[in-house]
């Protein structure tokens, strides 16, 4: 079992790390020639308005088409203050991996567009308040055990080994976090955990109004995320009957907060704190499920009035 999670753990660094030393180095690179500062003073406007540099697009975009590693991997090569990476993981825990997992939404019978404009718009909106709301996080980010640069690479050949050096510092950490993580997922699964796991929230789910069987789902979901988690998903939706309002109220819960071990944990590299960062996932989550299932609620009882009168 050990074993099992210690090849999947160095199997997912891996894979993390073929994304996050090109990025990186990429990244580095286009920082020193003219493409990245002309990208950057035509996209600042639109970034001022969430308190957000012009090159922090590229971050939202590398995390939104690609993968949450991609977007950390854009972040490591960037001056940030801690406000700054803060208010780009609060985004990027909202709205990332979109293509993939906005294709898992479809296979469980959730409509794409409507699971894109919840994420997107939670990205948005959390950034602007965040910015507008906290003042403070102004000091620079210290990315862990990422050196900070002495000075100031004259020669491309220097420019390339500093984005060399920031990659494999950037994959070593995350790797300390990323393979002791995949362990205890796998004795999660090997174990059954999972089932005891959705038993304890079949009462925080019957809160938000979603019936027991879909608490498989929810926990599924929690743990390994939209993308990991789909075949667990997929087989509790057709296995358990999960009806559409319980399958629309589950994923709406999981958009805004699934995966929150791991894609909280993958931010503690960026000096950033992740306790605010997992509650405002949460509450988020709760608020919207809450607010949903209430209007759900009175169209169901709203119908059922009417269709009493007409007979």
């Amino acid at each position: 079992m050990f074993q099992r999670g210690l090849f999947v753990g160095l199997k997912t660094t891996w894979t993390l790390g073929k994304v996050i030393f090109p990025i990186t180095v990429i990244v580095t690179l286009l920082q020193y020639s003219p493409v990245l500062p002309w990208v950057t003073n035509m996209l600042t406007p639109i970034m001022r308005w969430i308190g957000l540099p012009g090159d922090a697009a590229l971050v939202l975009v590398l995390g939104n088409f690609l993968n949450l590693y991609a977007g950390i991997g854009a972040m490591l090569t960037m001056d940030l203050t801690v406000k700054e990476v803060f208010i780009l993981a609060v985004m990027l825990s909202f709205s990332h991996n979109m293509l993939v997992e906005s294709a898992v939404a479809a296979q469980v019978g959730v409509r794409v567009w409507w699971t894109v404009v919840v994420r997107v718009g939670l990205a948005f909106s959390a950034a602007w308040l965040i910015h507008v709301l906290w003042d403070g996080g102004q000091q620079m980010a210290k990315y862990g055990l990422v050196p900070q640069a002495s000075t100031t690479p004259n020669t491309w050949g220097e420019i390339a080994w500093t984005g060399i050096e920031k990659a494999l510092y950037g994959i070593g950490q995350l790797a300390l976090i990323i393979i002791p993580l995949m362990i205890a997922i796998q004795v999660l699964k090997e174990l059954k955990w999972l089932d005891t796991f959705s038993k304890w929230l079949s009462p925080f789910a019957r809160l938000l109004g979603i019936r027991e069987n879909a608490s498989l789902t929810m926990a599924a979901g929690l743990l390994f995320g939209l993308a990991y988690g789909a075949g667990v998903m997929i087989q509790a939706v057709k296995e358990d009957g999960v009806s559409k309002k319980d399958l629309t109220l589950t994923f709406l819960f999981l958009v805004a907060c699934h995966a929150v071990v791991e894609d909280t944990l993958l931010f503690v590299p960026l000096g950033i704190p992740v306790w605010p960062l997992l509650i405002i996932r949460l509450v988020t989550a709760i608020l919207l499920t809450a607010t949903l299932s209430f209007i759900w609620n009175r169209m169901e009882h709203r119908k059922r009035k009417e269709a009493t009168y007409e007979y």
